[in-house]
């Protein structure tokens, strides 16, 4: 995240060079590249031809030799048929091929998002790698598709165009070439402000994206504290400081461009006054005036072009070096190419571990623990919040990796292999239960894709969800919505459970599976996961102890250290931090009662 922090200071990316990092997405397509390239140069060349057949038409008025001039005529229509059709091929080939590259790098850069630990979503919104994925590469389908071959098709103009001029009429081009710095000086100039601008808009469009997504996935809450004007105003904020900055690149652009185009054409206006005088000496004929006039139209044209260009082409490095940057990053949880398959064997050990979240260094959630889980074994792991129990489940999962120790399964370190190595060994239900945007079949055949309905609804029964699920309006194919928004807490958890089941991994992780259940379905769901431990490996994480007592061993956690270990009754005789839970939980329980 340091490299993405730092990424507006450093100065090559202001560069439209960056645009060559994207070569890689290129390659695949090197005969697409050639023929496109191709069908540029073939529209470029013939519209450097055309003015010649103009030249031969127009001096042919005034040698009166019809025969030529039908033939010039001729001519003419076929150049043109030869520029219609090579620039169709041209828009054809372009236009694919930035659809192409662009659909490869949205791909490319999500693949790589959704695969980074969670440390790198610690330091950035999602909204914002969502605005890279979308805006940026937007922009780059527009550069891509349209302006790079515009601005390639200038270049060739502006460059054959002068060679035209200069053996059209050499002292008018000499003229003429007399006013190029005064063009370019204000393409440099101007040019430096417009990269940094168009940078800084892009960083307030993802601000602005970022802000939104978040609010929007949170309106309950907003709503539920009514803090719907407050997030207006801060929205208004940033997006009205993305306007500011919007309007300030194109004031730039504006200026850029009125400049250029002014000093273009007042220079010819001035070489053709010239050239006049020279046709009225007889110097030059009309046909080599209006020849040398089309060339010279032809290449301020290419010039006026070619600036407004830049600004886009500017903005394009500026989209390439973020989404590169996402592509690039350094993920704090590092994979090996490749390492051997881990087993679960002698079960789950940690070894003196000790780990501090990145966002909180000075507290270590984990202090030196020592944890041993058989094959097969049923452990709890309770106490206070912030004991450390849940860092316990993610540091199983291999979301961040230890500070000191080892996570081992069977006898392999976990760094020692690809996460998707082990992790197909773990079923996993978190405390906040994700439920996707589709139906509910499909949310619980997410944890084994491909299973078959009575599968589904086999692990649905056993998690107590089948009832609920079979009254739904299309039973088990009714959407449930963003992040399951038509279900109580109850019931995505259940889901959860159910998707957990249905994985029928060796290995179960359960933190705070049963917090959002009523006490019925508690009592379902427990029986359920106490038949799926049968057989498995299984840590369950929870704050209630009623669903813990009939674990194999218990591990009670304080301040990021175990404090205490055994059965239930065990823990109880011993007196300390469980039994002091356990006589308020109890307690409390029967006084409601």
């Amino acid at each position: 995240m340091a490299e993405i922090a730092k990424a507006a200071d450093r100065e090559g990316s202001k560069q439209v060079g960056n645009l060559t990092r994207l070569a890689p997405f290129f390659r695949p397509y090197r005969v697409m590249l050639a023929a496109a390239l191709g069908a540029l140069v073939l529209t470029a060349a013939v519209s450097l031809i055309l003015p010649l057949a103009v030249r031969r038409v127009v001096d042919g008025f005034e040698t009166g030799a019809e025969a030529l001039l039908d033939q010039y005529f001729v001519a003419a229509l076929v150049i043109a048929g030869a520029l219609a059709i090579g620039t169709g091929l041209r828009y054809y080939l372009v236009t694919r091929l930035g659809e192409r590259v662009v659909a490869d790098i949205r791909k490319a850069v999500f693949g790589r998002m959704i695969r980074m630990s969670p440390d790198f979503y610690d330091n950035i919104l999602t909204g914002e790698v969502l605005s890279r994925i979308t805006t940026d590469t937007t922009l780059l389908l527009s550069v891509i598709g349209s302006s790079v071959s515009v601005a390639l098709r200038n270049v060739l103009i502006f460059s054959g165009g002068l060679v035209m001029m200069l053996w059209t009429a050499p002292k008018l081009s000499g003229l003429v070439l007399l006013i190029v710095p005064a063009v370019i000086v204000p393409i440099v100039v101007l040019g430096r402000r417009l990269r940094k601008l168009s940078r800084e808009n892009q960083d307030w469009i993802a601000e602005s994206s970022g802000r939104a997504s978040e609010w929007l996935l949170s309106a309950q809450t907003v709503q539920a504290y009514t803090y719907e004007g407050e997030a207006q105003r801060r929205f208004d904020a940033v997006t009205e400081d993305s306007f500011g900055s919007a309007q300030k690149r194109i004031a730039t652009r504006a200026v850029m461009t009125v400049i250029v185009i002014s000093l273009v054409f007042a220079g010819i206006v001035g070489v053709l006054w010239i050239g006049a005088r020279d046709v009225r000496a007889e110097v030059m004929s009309i046909g080599e005036l209006i020849q040398f006039l089309i060339y010279a139209i032809m290449v301020a044209g290419s010039v006026g072009a070619l600036s407004e260009i830049w600004g886009e082409l500017q903005r394009a490095a500026g989209a390439t070096e973020r989404l590169i940057e996402l592509l690039e990053v350094e993920d704090a949880v590092h994979d090996p190419a490749s390492g051997p398959a881990p087993a679960l064997g002698e079960g789950i050990r940690l070894e003196g571990v000790t780990f501090r979240y990145p966002a909180r260094l000075e507290t270590a959630a984990l202090d030196g623990i020592d944890l041993h889980v058989r094959p097969g074994e049923t452990v709890a792991l309770v106490g206070p919040s912030g004991a450390g129990k849940s860092t316990v489940i993610q540091l199983l999962q291999r979301f961040y990796d230890p500070d000191v120790g080892r996570v081992i399964i069977g006898d392999t370190d976990l760094r020692d292999v690809p996460r998707a190595e082990f992790r197909h060994l773990m079923a996993l239900v978190p405390q906040d239960p994700v439920i996707f945007a589709a139906s509910a079949r499909d949310n619980i055949a997410f944890g084994r894709p491909g299973a078959t309905d009575a599968q589904i609804e086999a692990a649905a029964k056993a998690a107590a969800a089948h009832d609920f699920l079979t009254a739904l309006p299309q039973g088990y194919d009714t959407y449930v919505g963003e992040r399951g928004v038509m279900l109580s807490g109850g019931q995505k958890q259940r889901i959860a459970i159910a998707r957990a089941i249905l994985r029928d991994a060796p290995v179960l992780l359960l933190d705070e599976a049963t917090s959002a259940l009523d006490a019925e379905s508690e009592r379902a769901v427990q029986d359920a996961v106490e038949r799926l431990a049968e057989g498995r490996t299984t840590i369950i994480v929870a704050h209630r102890l009623a669903t813990v007592k009939a674990a194999d061993r218990i591990v009670v956690m304080e301040d990021g250290r175990i404090v205490a270990e055994g059965t239930h009754d065990e823990l109880v005789a011993e007196g300390g931090l469980y039994a002091r839970l356990a006589r308020l939980q109890f307690t409390a329980g029967m006084a409601a009662e």
